[in-house]
């Protein structure tokens, strides 16, 4: 069906504004901030924190696409509760009202009295109507039709650095090792009845700054990959020889790290978010990540892995890769919880992963890894 990719493209765009101006207003910024608690908690962080910005993101994304594909309306998961604690401690659940006023006095009564204008700056993003003009896009009719497909949502991927705002990290090899460009909004479709992810958005809210304004501007990248269809807004990047260039977490741990140093492809990149390092694969600035933890989630990699697979890759489960057997490793899929699990954890890749464009690289990563003990 014509226009689901389309619409995927335009909420990630009214988010990215709306990500956009939570930055601008700093004062505002700092009382957006509520932490996560009990089930909710990403156990990698000491402190993980849930801003406005993100519940705010999720409830418009859920709004956009459930009032333009009603048939998709209880198939839009994210990663974020929308229950926000509110000025005076009390509980206030956010969600995207029928009119901008109505959505603005429900955010004061997250924010206080005192930060009116700053409600109706968030709840004017909110409501605002996006013209994509990516003519090429346009075009495009993937052939999925939204009534056989569920939704994965990162509002705001890698939200620390989002938090923390820092502008000035230089990239290395054009990789940024953390910072406001490692903020991202990730926008997924995913098969309801085999798992495997078939469209996907990444939108770059902070790009870079506009030379003249400077103010943010972003980009977004998009893919399909359904049935025999694979279309990207990227150019498959060059299939470079073996060894491979590497980005990891800087949470890996130092025995993994080592064995993808020692293949001569340059030691490892590091970098802030999930998202962005799957994004750093897509366009080319390294062939692989491999995250060895249980430290991401289907919403961090559903959107990169279905425009990793219109590239011609995709994203394996690591443990399972290295377990072996005939054919190709088995991708991640976004389907199914894992029973017995409560909270985020239903929904953990605890088999880690690898994102790859060119199944070369992929057989260069798991030989250096197979003989570590522990994975």
């Amino acid at each position: 069906m014509a226009g689901l990719l389309q619409a995927l493209v335009a909420v990630s765009e009214k988010a990215a504004e709306v990500a956009r101006r939570c930055r601008a207003e700093e004062p505002l910024f700092r009382l957006l901030v509520a932490e996560k608690t009990g089930p909710e908690r990403n156990r990698r962080f000491l402190q993980d924190f849930k801003t406005l910005a993100d519940v705010l993101i999720q409830e418009l994304i859920k709004h956009d696409l459930g009032t333009q594909f009603p048939e998709l309306r209880e198939h839009i998961h994210g990663e974020e509760s929308n229950e926000f604690r509110d000025a005076e401690g009390g509980t206030v659940t956010v969600r995207v009202c029928a009119t901008p006023e109505d959505t603005a006095a429900l955010l004061l009564s997250v924010l206080g009295p005192e930060q009116t204008r700053a409600a109706e700056l968030l709840a004017e993003a909110v409501h605002r109507d996006v013209t994509l003009g990516d003519t090429e896009l346009a075009g495009i009719d993937p052939g999925v039709s939204p009534g056989d497909v569920g939704i994965w949502i990162d509002p705001i991927d890698s939200t620390n650095e989002f938090i923390g705002g820092r502008e000035d990290v230089a990239a290395i090899d054009g990789i940024a090792p953390g910072g406001l460009r490692s903020a991202l909004v990730l926008v997924g479709a995913f098969d309801r009845h085999s798992g495997v992810p078939v469209l996907g958005v990444i939108n770059e809210p902070f790009f870079q700054r506009d030379p003249q304004t400077h103010r943010w501007q972003g980009r977004f990248h998009w893919g399909v990959a359904h049935g025999d269809t694979r279309l990207c807004s990227l150019s498959p990047p060059a299939a470079h020889a073996c060894p491979p260039r590497v980005v990891l977490s800087r949470a890996e741990g130092a025995a993994v790290a080592g064995a993808l140093g020692s293949l001569g492809g340059g030691p490892p990149h590091f970098a802030a978010g999930a998202g962005y390092k799957l994004l750093c694969v897509a366009l080319g600035l390294a062939d692989a990540f491999v995250l060895s933890q249980a430290t991401t989630f289907a919403w961090d990699s559903c959107a990169p892995h279905a425009i990793l697979r219109a590239l011609g890759g995709g994203v394996v489960a690591l443990a399972a890769a290295l377990r072996g057997g005939t054919g190709d490793p088995p991708e991640l899929v976004y389907h199914r919880p894992h029973p017995g699990e409560a909270g985020a954890e239903r929904w953990a890749n605890r088999d880690g992963l690898v994102a790859f464009v060119h199944r070369q690289h992929l057989r260069a990563v798991l030989d250096a890894l197979g003989d570590l003990p522990g994975l």
